[in-house]
């Protein structure tokens, strides 16, 4: 029976292999300087139609205004609502899409399916986040939004009126009738009527 080689770990290999893994990434990460403070915002802007129709395309705004003195790392939003969970165990995906987000913030994702990210803030500076989605699901939703300062670490942040979380929800009635539209014979343009 013939013994496969050994493999030997020589320390020049070791500093070698340290050295590759060092070299990954490279650019300074988004959330670096989000020491364990506390920031203050106030949410200027939270946007979306309460009542909804299927398949009828709408967005999703909110704007977010530093109030601190200290400029915010890196300013996340997590917004859970667009999606619920459906069916057990034997789906390989157990979710399913309330909207579909045609368009997320521009610049903004992360790898997490429900967090975006718009970058530092300086103190007094306002950032606006935008997502054209379209209803997929009719019935009563609501979506939830939460602010951070950065993806990692335990920083936090402040709503201006002094709630200890920056957090909303926004609920929606989505309705499956279908908007009452017309053609014009002369343009040949869909009229939507309210």
């Amino acid at each position: 029976m013939r013994r496969a080689p050994a493999i030997l770990c020589t320390p020049a290999a070791a500093v070698a292999a340290a050295l590759v893994f060092a070299g990954c990434g490279g650019a300074e990460r988004r959330d670096a300087g989000a020491r364990d403070e506390s920031y203050t915002v106030a949410v200027q802007r939270a946007s979306f139609p309460r009542e909804q129709r299927l398949a009828q395309r709408t967005a999703l705004v909110l704007a977010v205004r530093n109030t601190g003195d200290r400029t915010i790392p890196n300013l996340v939003v997590t917004v859970r609502g667009f999606t619920d969970r459906r069916g057990g165990a034997r789906n390989a995906d157990p979710t399913r899409d309330l909207w579909i987000v045609d368009q997320p913030p521009a610049a903004a994702a992360t790898a997490l399916p429900d967090t975006w990210t718009a970058g530092r803030l300086q103190p007094g500076r306002t950032a606006t986040l935008r997502w054209d989605v379209t209803p997929a699901v009719a019935g009563r939703h609501e979506l939830r939004y939460e602010i951070a300062p950065a993806l990692t670490g335990a920083a936090r942040v402040r709503l201006a009126g002094g709630s200890a979380v920056a957090q909303g929800v926004l609920d929606v009635r989505v309705t499956d009738k279908p908007a009452k539209a017309h053609v014009d014979p002369r343009t040949g343009a869909v009229v939507r009527e309210e």
